[in-house]
């Protein structure tokens, strides 16, 4: 039983450091989820008012625990092949089609890896040894580090097509029992790097593919349009943008033309 009581201003604390430190647009019916999710915080340093808590993490010596904050508020579910219909999209009409250097990816919300693990196994499928490269970033160090590790519970592998988890995917022996590995012939072409979309975005190189699906939901407008045209910047003349089924680019680009609905691709 949670006993912790969040009061309308702490809460409103949290609602402004989110926006601030990731971009992110929390609705007031959020409150409950953060109660649930910080209340363990406040019991691991044994404080009893979230502002206490609050006023801890912005201590120069408790960075690491800022950072466990944003980790703990942005975290969102995923799984591997998460909206088929991207997956044979970018099998069918992107790779089948690629001729030019090697194909760039960036999988721009990764969150624990199975986004870009997906796409690995489809890229390596479709193009081959060496033909291919994915940048993948998330905000939440901690679920980076999951992502690097590559090793998920067996029951992820259910959404994987058979051929692929037969060809790219290993089964966890003795101290990894239970588990699911992704082969380390993928890994190998995977960057993993801790990014905040809300910040000064580093360069990265031109890609032929951005994923940015499933958090744009949780972005104002005015983020919204200033990260999308961050991202148009490197795109290659051609590349696609492919978002959320439940997103859309209304009212904040005009730069790129809708393919399909949540698909886009800035003209060569």
């Amino acid at each position: 039983m949670n006993t912790f009581h969040i009061t309308d201003k702490e809460f409103q604390n949290i609602q402004s450091f989110i926006y601030d430190e990731a971009g992110i647009s929390m609705a007031d019916s959020k409150k409950q989820l953060v109660l649930n999710r910080l209340s363990k915080r406040l019991r691991h340093y044994q404080l009893s008012r979230f502002r206490d808590y609050f006023d801890l993490v912005h201590r120069p010596d408790h960075a690491h625990e800022k950072q466990l904050l944003i980790d703990l508020l942005t975290t969102n579910e995923t799984y591997f092949f998460r909206e088929p219909k991207h997956f044979e999209f970018i099998g069918q009409e992107i790779l089948s089609s690629f001729r030019a250097r090697q194909f760039r990816c960036w999988s721009a919300a990764c969150s624990n890896g199975a986004e870009p693990y997906s796409l690995a196994m489809l890229f390596e499928d479709r193009l081959g040894v060496g033909r291919w490269e994915i940048l993948a970033t998330d905000i939440s160090a901690r679920i980076l580090a999951s992502a690097k590790e590559a090793a998920y519970p067996l029951r992820e592998a259910e959404k994987i097509p058979r051929e692929y988890l037969v060809k790219y995917c290993l089964k966890g022996v003795r101290s990894q029992q239970g588990t699911m590995m992704i082969d380390n012939m993928l890994k190998r072409s995977i960057s993993f790097q801790h990014m905040n979309l809300n910040g000064q975005i580093p360069e990265t190189g031109k890609f032929d593919l951005i994923m940015l699906r499933n958090i744009m939901i949780y972005f104002d407008l005015e983020t919204k349009i200033k990260l999308v045209n961050a991202l148009i910047k490197r795109m290659h003349p051609g590349a696609y943008l492919i978002i959320g089924h439940s997103e859309t680019l209304n009212a904040v680009t005009n730069k790129l033309k809708l393919v399909k609905p949540s698909i886009y691709r800035l003209e060569p």
